[in-house]
């Protein structure tokens, strides 16, 4: 299955998607009413650090997606998919409100890693970004297979090197 075929499958089962979507934050408001006052202990937090993570991984991605169509194809904003591009990053907005309002987003497992991910996502898409503008490398006219590789490539260097400038 390419990333276009799930792109199509989505199209073609908006329903599922809507779905997926809406569930979590109703999961986090549900959790919410059922924890009374503890949502710092276990197994609470690992619920929420679990949904903000299945709501959030979906939603970078829907940004990166963005950017990339706004950057490198040179997209207009007209032509967003709110299914695919602005779903994700509403239901993200609120189910972080939600869990927000339960417990301290920062006591939650795992949060840390989340938002060294967004700032590695961030820093490889400036990198490549301005790879394409100093007409360095054409990423328009490659294939996303190899844009993915480039990226996941890039990725593991960034987190190599900052590993290597925090010792």
């Amino acid at each position: 299955m390419t990333i276009n075929d799930l792109f199509q499958y989505a199209q073609d089962h908006p329903m599922n998607v809507v779905f997926y979507f809406l569930l979590i934050p109703f999961a986090a408001l549900l959790a919410g009413w059922m924890e009374r006052e503890e949502g710092h202990l276990p197994p609470w937090n690992y619920l929420y650090s679990t949904l903000v993570y299945l709501v959030a991984i979906p939603a970078i991605l829907a940004v990166a997606f963005t950017v990339y169509k706004w950057l490198f194809e040179r997209g207009s904003i007209l032509d967003a998919n709110i299914l695919l591009q602005l779903l994700p990053i509403a239901s993200m907005l609120l189910t972080f409100f939600i869990v927000k309002k339960q417990v301290r987003i920062e006591a939650l497992p795992g949060f840390d890693r989340l938002s060294g991910m967004v700032m590695m996502i961030s820093a490889a898409l400036a990198i490549m970004w301005f790879i394409d503008k100093v007409r360095i490398v054409a990423f328009t006219y490659m294939p996303i297979q190899y844009l993915l590789v480039i990226f996941l490539v890039l990725l593991f260097a960034i987190r190599y090197g900052w590993r290597r400038v925090a010792k």
